[in-house]
C-alpha cells in the first residue's frame, strides 16, 4: 500500500511520486514549479498564523521558497519532505521575529473577519475571535505550533512529529488532548 500525503494542495501525490519531482526540481524549472504549486497554500497559511500580517507573510514565504530552491540540491529525501520544507519555514518566521525591534506580539490574523452590512453580526464575529485568540494566546509556545502545523499548514502527524523530533503517536494524542481541552474552555467561556 502506498503512503499518501494529506496536505490540502498535495492530495493524492504518492511519496515516490514526490521524491520524483524533488529531484527533477534539482534541475528543471517546471518541477520546481510545481513543488511551489503544492506547496504555497500551506506554507502561506502557516506563515500569516504565525506573523499576522499580509506583506510580511508574502515576503517570508518568498525567502522560504528561495531558501528551498538554493538547498534542494542538498536535500537527502527520507520520506519527510514537508517537514523539511516547514522546518525552512519555522526558522524564517524565526528569523523575522529576531530581526523585528518592537517586542510588540503579533496576534492571528489568518482568520480574517467577512465583511457584512450587519453591524451587530460583525460585532459578535469580532468578539468570537477575540475569545479564540485569547485561548489560543495562553497556551504555551509548543501547544501552539502544533495547532498551527495541523490546522493551518495541514500537515499529517507523521510529518509533524518528523518536524519536532517527537514519537507520532505522542504527537497525535496531545493534538487530540488540546482539541478537547480548547473546546472545554470554549464551553465554559460561553455559560
Amino acid at each position: 500500500m502506498t503512503k499518501r500525503l494529506i496536505s490540502e494542495g498535495v492530495q493524492g501525490k504518492s511519496l515516490s511520486e514526490e521524491l520524483k519531482l524533488v529531484r527533477a526540481a534539482v534541475n528543471d524549472p517546471a518541477a520546481f514549479a510545481q513543488l511551489y504549486s503544492l506547496y504555497i497554500g500551506p506554507v502561506y497559511r502557516y506563515i500569516i498564523s504565525k506573523v499576522g500580517e499580509t506583506k510580511e507573510a508574502e515576503d517570508i514565504t518568498s525567502q522560504v521558497f528561495l531558501s528551498i530552491c538554493e538547498g534542494l540540491p542538498r536535500y537527502r529525501h527520507n520520506g519527510y519532505f514537508a517537514a523539511w520544507l516547514f522546518s525552512i519555514a519555522r526558522n524564517k518566521v524565526a528569523d523575522h521575529f529576531r530581526s523585528m525591534v518592537s517586542d510588540r506580539k503579533k496576534e492571528v490574523a489568518y482568520m480574517e473577519s467577512v465583511r457584512t452590512d450587519d453591524p451587530l453580526s460583525t460585532i459578535i464575529r469580532n468578539e468570537e475571535i477575540e475569545r479564540i485568540s485569547a485561548l489560543i494566546h495562553v497556551m504555551d509556545e509548543q501547544d501552539q505550533e502544533l495547532l498551527r502545523l495541523r490546522i493551518v499548514a495541514e500537515l499529517t502527524f507523521e510529518e509533524i512529529a518528523q518536524l519536532t523530533n517527537r514519537n507520532m503517536e505522542a504527537t497525535k494524542k496531545r493534538f487530540y488532548k488540546l482539541l478537547s481541552k480548547f473546546r472545554q474552555q470554549r464551553e465554559l467561556d460561553h455559560d
